[in-house]
């Protein structure tokens, strides 16, 4: 009987978690093996070095933090507020972009401030969403500036988000940021 063959998406999805759990430099082969309970010699059959599987997670990573988000926002009819309150609440639970959604995200930023090429990917997936962002906020308002200041503040929002601890007097951080987004949401002034 033939060994069972190990798919390379399931290489890359122990990937995308050993990332989440410790970065860039837990991505190693025999690591990821032991996880899958298989040998390392069925990763060589999927990749050619630990090189593609890292491009190969970062292509799923932008796949599902970009494409797969838009998709779903634009399969709908839904005039553009809507869209921004789906694109919000998606945003909110990163947890269904790829599983790990808000510890890749942040280890991703992270590596990016040490790696040339993965500063250049995270530069276009940001620049991406900003694209994106733009095309429903000039939907919107019609002063290019203020799109491009309420796009930026939503992109701003959802990076800082989780490195912010302040406190809001009382208020729970759910209400605050709901209370900013229908903010960006209203009317021009």
């Amino acid at each position: 009987m033939p060994a069972r063959k190990t798919p390379p998406e399931a290489w890359v999805d122990a990937g995308l978690t050993a990332l989440a759990e410790g970065g860039p430099d837990a991505i190693r082969i025999e690591a990821l093996a032991a996880s899958l309970g298989v040998s390392k010699g069925g990763f060589y059959g999927e990749f050619a070095d630990r090189n593609a599987l890292v491009e190969r997670v970062l292509d799923t990573w932008e796949q599902a933090v970009v494409d797969d988000v838009i998709s779903r926002i634009e399969n709908t009819d839904d005039d553009p507020r809507t869209k921004l309150r789906h694109l919000f609440e998606l945003a909110r639970d990163r947890s269904g972009a790829v599983g790990r959604g808000l510890a890749v995200e942040l280890a991703i930023r992270d590596w990016a401030r040490r790696s040339p090429g993965v500063s250049e990917r995270l530069r276009r997936v940001d620049d991406r969403r900003m694209a994106y962002l733009r095309t429903l906020f000039r939907q919107i308002s019609i002063d290019e500036n203020d799109a491009e200041a309420r796009s930026f503040l939503v992109l701003s929002l959802f990076v800082g988000n989780p490195l912010i601890t302040a406190e809001h007097d009382g208020r729970p951080r759910r209400e605050v940021i709901d209370h900013a987004l229908e903010s960006l949401l209203s009317p021009s002034r």
